[in-house]
């Protein structure tokens, strides 16, 4: 996990990512108490036994994780944490805090849990294990040793379990992927997803920047194996890997298929490799004879040409070859691609079945007749509705617009009854007139007569005298 590159590239006594607490360098009390051995019992004074396990146990997880690495030693922490020439006391009971709380597992025990058959190294977990770490389990003695090699579960896992690292300066600075999902993701993004089955050396090529060793890769690989998202077997002296087809699917064991089709694509790999040995072996042959040809070699020249020509015609012949190989393989990829799809239909006609058990023509039918009734029923309702209340009478709307037009032509025809405007002058005055007797209108009646005419009136019968003159 640590080695002298990564010392040397972060200053002593300085944290230049800024992923320390605080007080590592503000609080000397503080930091003076941190690096203080535990107490023999959390039950002396649990106050500063939680303290220090609340310090340092999220600050171990996050710092394994920036650093990318999986696998912890104690003695690779206390160098980690060495400050101005200190190192923790309490990391030893650190580790055996995360240990019972499962957080950390170590590695002999991890590999028992999953078949680790195909690791090569995995017997000298088992085997080579130093007594005095077996003596110390069979004794009740939990303490860490120093070089003995933990595994982080957490790093492990496909999903990040971030609920430990509460603080900001706790987070994660670069590695939020976890490590088999890491692994995962960078197959699935590659040329060799496109392969049911694949080779242990090339994928351990593939994760090459991911994995720091070869032990962190064969732990990331069995922790896919425990998820069921990965299997491996040995074939011939060759470890072969196959992976779920999908991120939520489960693996399928290796089958003969998956054996056949690793067999070939190895043999087009070799076909691949020796048409290209024999192409420069080919150029070579040109290139010799041309050089011949210039030093008037005649005899060289012809023999390097035939050479050339031989070579040419191996070419060819596994042209052929390697093209009958990738048209098995190409035929393979096809019938998987049907399988899938005739999966595919077989569970949707499954499906619509089902769906359809208690659907037939004959009640799809009564059930649109159904709801034709009740629409006209509900159109002939909405038509008496919109008719109104007439209250028994009716009234023809024909003779009503005739009736209408002869009372408009007869107001276009009537003349006005309206008196024409008196041309005579009225003058009022604001002083009534005073009364005047009959006796004098008939007097005055008499003057104007006897004035216009010349009639001789008459004092018995005024009255019958004005007759022919009105």
């Amino acid at each position: 996990m640590w080695s002298p590159e990564r010392e040397a590239e972060t200053p002593a006594g300085g944290d230049p990512a800024g992923l320390l607490p605080p007080e590592w360098e503000e609080d000397e009390e503080r930091m003076s108490f941190l690096f203080s051995a535990f107490k023999r019992s959390r039950e002396v004074n649990s106050t500063d036994w939680d303290s220090k396990m609340g310090f340092w146990a999220p600050l171990v997880l996050s710092h394994s994780r920036r650093q990318g690495v999986v696998r912890l030693r104690l003695r690779d922490l206390q160098e980690a944490f060495q400050r101005k020439g200190s190192v923790p006391l309490g990391l030893a009971t650190v580790l055996q805090d995360l240990l019972r709380r499962g957080e950390l597992q170590r590695e002999s025990d991890f590999m028992a849990s999953v078949d680790s058959s195909w690791i090569s190294w995995g017997v000298g977990v088992f085997l080579l294990k130093p007594l005095k770490w077996t003596l110390s389990n069979m004794l009740g003695d939990n303490k860490v040793p120093a070089e003995e090699v933990l595994v982080a579960l957490e790093l492990l896992k496909t999903k990040p379990n971030l609920s430990s690292l509460a603080e900001p300066w706790r987070l994660p600075h670069c590695r939020m992927q976890e490590k088999a999902e890491e692994v995962y993701r960078l197959y699935q993004n590659s040329p060799l997803f496109s392969h049911p089955v694949v080779a242990l050396s090339e994928l351990s090529t593939l994760c090459a920047g991911s994995c720091l060793d070869e032990r962190t890769f064969c732990l990331v690989l069995l922790q896919l194996q425990k998820e069921k998202r990965v299997t491996v077997l040995e074939q011939n002296g060759e470890k072969i890997v196959k992976f779920a087809r999908g991120p939520h699917a489960k693996v399928s064991p290796v089958n003969d298929v998956d054996v056949g089709v690793y067999q070939l694509m190895q043999s087009e790999q070799l076909l691949s490799c020796k048409v290209e040995s024999l192409s420069q072996e080919a150029e070579r042959y040109k290139e010799e004879a041309r050089r011949a040809c210039r030093a008037g070699k005649k005899q060289l020249a012809l023999r390097s040409l035939k050479a050339k020509q031989r070579t040419e015609k191996r070419i060819e012949a596994l042209h052929a070859k390697l093209d009958t190989v990738q048209g098995i393989l190409d035929r393979i990829y096809a019938s998987q691609t049907d399988q899938m799809v005739f999966n595919a239909y077989q569970a949707g006609v499954g499906a619509l079945k089902l769906s359809m058990k208690d659907v037939t023509v004959e009640k799809a039918e009564s059930l649109v007749d159904q709801i034709q009734e009740l629409c006209d029923t509900q159109d002939e309702v909405s038509q008496t509705l919109a008719g109104g209340v007439t209250n028994g009478l009716d009234f023809d709307s024909e003779e009503l617009e005739k009736e209408l037009d002869i009372l408009l032509q007869d107001t276009t025809k009537e003349p006005s009854d309206l008196p024409d405007n008196p041309q005579e002058t009225f003058h009022t005055n604001s002083v009534p007139n005073p009364r005047i007797s009959d006796a004098e209108l008939e007097a005055e009646l008499e003057k104007l007569s006897l004035s216009e005419g010349g009639l001789v009136p008459s004092s018995k019968s005024p009255k019958r005298q004005l007759e022919p003159t009105l």
